[in-house]
Parts: C-alpha cells; structure tokens; sequence
C-alpha cells in the first residue's frame, strides 16, 4: 500500500504541465518563447536585443493550476556599430530564468538557461534575397522541489484530522537534485524584401542527465526533439501575415500547434500595429490570439478553448497566457512585422 501511494504521489508531482511523463513546460504562444524552443533562434531578431515575459494559467478551475513563467533576454553581440550597415555574419547570446508551478506551488520547478549562437550569411541575391543559416547551443540548470510539509500523508491521521508534525512514514521520498543539461539547434531562414521564412530544428537534454525523486539511477530525463517553421509576409501595403507551426516529441508525450494571425499596421509615426488569430494545439485546445505593437513594445494574449475530455467537466477549466515582449532597434529599415522577432 505505501508503494502505491509513492508511486501516486510522484505521479501527481513529476507532471509538469500535463503529461504524466514529466514534460517540459510548454506554451500555447510557442513563438513568443523562442529560447524555449531552439537555441540557435538567439538573437534572429529584427533589433539589437529583445527582452521577453511569458506568463500562463493552465487548468484554474477544475483542479490546481498549473502556472509558468519566463524572462528572458537576447542579444546580438561584437556588432559594428555602424548606421544602416548589417553584418553578414554575427554572434548573439541569450539567458531566460523559468518557473513551473504545480499542485497549488507544492512542486516546484525552476530552470535557468544560457544560450550562444552564430548566424551565417549564406548567400545574398540581387532583389534583397537572402539565405541564412544558424546554429545554437545551450547549457539549463534545472531543479525540483517538493514541499512535503504542504502534504498530507496516512501515518498522519489522527482521527480528528491530520497532524503534519507527525513523520510521514514515507522515507523513500526526497527532493531531486539539482541537474544540468545541454541543448542545440539549427535554423534556416529564407527572407525577401516583403516575407520572411524559418526552419529550425532543435534537441534539449542531450546529456539525459538524472532526475528522480527515489535515487533511482535508470531514471533519467527524456530527450526533447522539436521541430518548427513560421512565414511571414505582406499581404498589401498595410495588412501583413504571420504563420507558425510546432512539432515536439519527448519520450510518449508529444504535440503538434499551428496557426497564423493577421496584422494591420494603423498608419501613425509610432509603428503601430495589431494582430488577430488562431492557432491549434492537438487533442488540447484552440487558441484565440490578440496582439499590439506599439514602438518597439508587443504584447500577446492567448485563451485556451479546452477540446479534450477535460472540457467536460462541470466546472470548466480556464487556460490563458500573456508574452511581453522589448525589442532595441538599432534603426529603422524594412522588414516584415513578426510577432515574436
């Protein structure tokens, strides 16, 4: 019977997001988290740096939610400096601090990651045609955490209630150890005066470091393959269109997202444009999305309509999520609008 009830409660506890196979945490507006998604997507910014804050509520109603968070800063680095000249080829580096909060925050999880990549000039064809190629490589700090105190456990009932002073009996269980863990990627980009295309390919925990909360040494955390694309380009002077598509695999979990949105540039000094879309997450939910950008500020905010079996609960889950995003500028030029660029 405590072994049923071990193996229950890590379960509940090992479930980052939703999957029963400890899933990295993952987001309904992927493209606004790019350091999440390929580490050689560092620095393919339309600016200098950018800074960006996810913020999402997963399931608040039916049960505990699930809540996540990121900062995360990027930066083109050994740059000239140098008005309305662009480097051929450049450097950028990139750090993003995550939490992941589960059970009312009983486990806890934080990660802190730091990425470099290299972008690469291909080929430059008359017409501003231009093919590019970038590789990524990373290094994550992760840690879970259980607060046991926050439990309660059979040992502990008293009749009257439970007294969590009393030892649970469960000397099995322990807080994982800190891990780190590597990732890489590669992109190809694509772009014209008037559109953009990105491919990219990526793998995270490339060194299946240990994660258990039992010291067992076979278990190890899974391998995160992700593959992903997303076009950009002018429909006419004012309206532009935005596309992404993901792909993600780890161990038995994985998903499939795509959508796009439509964006209208107002027509003021100011750079100001809107965004209105949709985007599809298998088996789980559609996602409405509505976004502004004003200057060199975006914000993006996602609602998750439920279309599993969760959607039939009596008391409907609630999903929604918010990407800030701080873009430097190093000049005006034309390029195609992007939501997370």
């Amino acid at each position: 019977m405590k072994k049923v009830r071990i193996v229950a409660l890590l379960i509940l506890s090992s479930g980052i997001m939703h999957s029963l196979y400890g899933q990295d945490p993952s987001f309904s507006q992927f493209f606004s988290s790019p350091l999440n998604i390929n580490p050689a997507l560092t620095a393919n910014i339309n600016a200098d740096w950018r800074a960006i804050s996810n913020m999402r509520n997963q399931w608040q109603g039916p049960a505990s939610p699930y809540k996540t968070g990121t900062i995360s800063f990027d930066s083109k680095v050994f740059q000239r400096k140098l008005a309305n000249i662009e480097d051929k080829n450049f450097m950028g580096m990139g750090a993003m601090m995550m939490y992941d909060y589960a059970m009312s925050g009983t486990v806890k999880s934080t990660y802190a990651s730091l990425n470099l990549s290299y972008n690469i000039l291909l080929a430059e064809e008359e017409g501003f045609f231009k093919h590019r190629l970038a590789v990524g490589f990373g290094a994550i700090y992760g840690r879970r955490h259980i607060e046991f105190d926050r439990l309660n456990f059979q040992e502990q009932f008293t009749g009257f209630g439970f007294n969590t002073n009393l030892p649970t009996g469960e000397v099995a269980l322990s807080n994982m150890k800190p891990y780190i863990s590597s990732s890489a990627g590669i992109t190809y980009s694509f772009s014209t005066e008037n559109s953009n295309l990105d491919i990219g390919v990526a793998g995270f925990h490339l060194n299946r470091p240990k994660q258990t909360f039992l010291e067992d040494p076979l278990q190890h955390l899974p391998l995160r393959k992700v593959a992903h694309a997303n076009f950009e380009t002018y429909i006419n002077d004012r309206v532009f269109l935005n596309t992404n598509m993901i792909f993600q695999y780890q161990f038995a979990a994985n998903y499939f997202s795509a959508g796009g949105a439509l964006g209208y540039d107002i027509g003021t000094e100011q750079r100001t444009n809107v965004y209105a879309g949709v985007w599809w997450w298998s088996k789980n939910a559609l996602i409405p999305y509505f976004g502004l950008a004003y200057k060199d500020f975006q914000v993006g905010v996602s609602y998750d309509f439920t279309t599993s079996k969760l959607a039939q609960a009596n008391i409907k889950p609630k999903t929604w999520e918010l990407a800030l995003i701080l873009r430097g500028v190093k000049g005006p030029s034309k390029i195609v609008p992007c939501p997370w660029k």
